[in-house]
């Protein structure tokens, strides 16, 4: 019942993370890879030390291909972006780097910018729709819930708790790549949906315990307190959730210090959002049904 008595505490809580995640979102921003943007991206190894960044920046503007981005790319490498780069200018590109090194080319991905736009509007609707289809899909599963919240109340609350854990690791990734260098890519993309499917079954758990409770009260004509229900429902299933978050978390802790460097953003994106998705379930969503019914009372 703690989680319950001080709800407004864990709900301003909520206000002061949301804040900070919108902020480091407008004051950031996204950087966007070229799997929205479209463009040439292009990892090259040095056998020995990297050169100065202005010196390879030097090298690759001898070709006319426009701006140029390079940053060091793990050891001994570094990761060179330019607008969409024809055959022949990514073998110039790689010719010029090769003139007082010696280099080995790791990687090369090109994408037009009609590709990167039409990736990110498909991005944007499979958010959309799989939000959408867990309101739907909520207000089926609680269509005999009618009291004190009704079924529907229950989907917008999730689909709201939701958008907020969606805020959270985007707002922390926004820091984290201003600092880092990092870029929003599929990956990321993957990994705010695969948040989705994990933070709605831990609100699941919990509404279905209500449901339960709510039911059984029916049946044996019980009175109880809502607030009461409620706090029961989240005791009998924080554990479970606890042990869930540690278990996801500990593999993902293993892919952040010991898997590919292709896949750390994306277990760094999930860890913050599994945490959130957790704190989401158990100290936000459940409690917020109780000020909701307690409007529907006096309506």
């Amino acid at each position: 019942m703690y989680i319950v008595t001080h709800r407004s505490l864990f709900f301003w809580i909520t206000g002061g993370i949301l804040v900070a995640a919108v902020g480091a979102i407008l004051v950031f921003g996204l950087p966007l890879s070229i799997d929205f943007t479209g463009g040439s991206l292009m990892q090259v190894k040095y056998e020995g030390a990297i050169p100065p960044l202005t010196t390879i920046e030097k090298q690759v503007a001898v070709v006319p291909i426009g701006a140029v981005s390079v940053r060091t790319a793990g050891e001994n490498a570094v990761s060179i972006r330019t607008r969409t780069m024809t055959p022949a200018e990514h073998d110039a590109v790689l010719a010029s780097l090769s003139t007082n090194a010696s280099t080995t080319e790791l990687a090369y991905t090109s994408v037009g910018p009609a590709l990167g736009s039409q990736f990110t509007n498909k991005a944007l609707w499979a958010i959309v729709a799989v939000m959408l289809v867990i309101v739907l899909y909520i207000a089926f599963a609680f269509r005999k819930v009618s009291r004190p919240v009704p079924s529907w109340g229950y989907g917008i609350i999730t689909v709201a708790m939701l958008a907020i854990d969606i805020i959270v690791p985007t707002g922390f990734y926004a820091a984290y790549a201003h600092f880092t260098g990092a870029e929003v890519d599929s990956l990321f993309i993957v990994a705010l949906l695969a948040l989705l499917g994990y933070c709605v079954n831990d609100v699941i758990v919990i509404f279905d315990r209500i449901r339960e409770h709510l039911a059984k009260n029916e049946r044996e004509g019980m009175r109880e307190e809502f607030e009461v229900t409620v706090g029961k429902s989240i005791n009998e299933t924080m554990t479970r959730s606890i042990n869930t978050a540690l278990t996801v978390a500990l593999a993902l802790l293993v892919l952040i210090f010991l898997g590919a460097p292709a896949t750390v953003n994306f277990a760094l994106v999930m860890l913050v959002g599994v945490i959130a998705g957790t704190f989401s379930s158990i100290c936000r969503s459940a409690p917020l049904l109780i000020p909701i019914a307690r409007w529907f009372a006096k309506r």
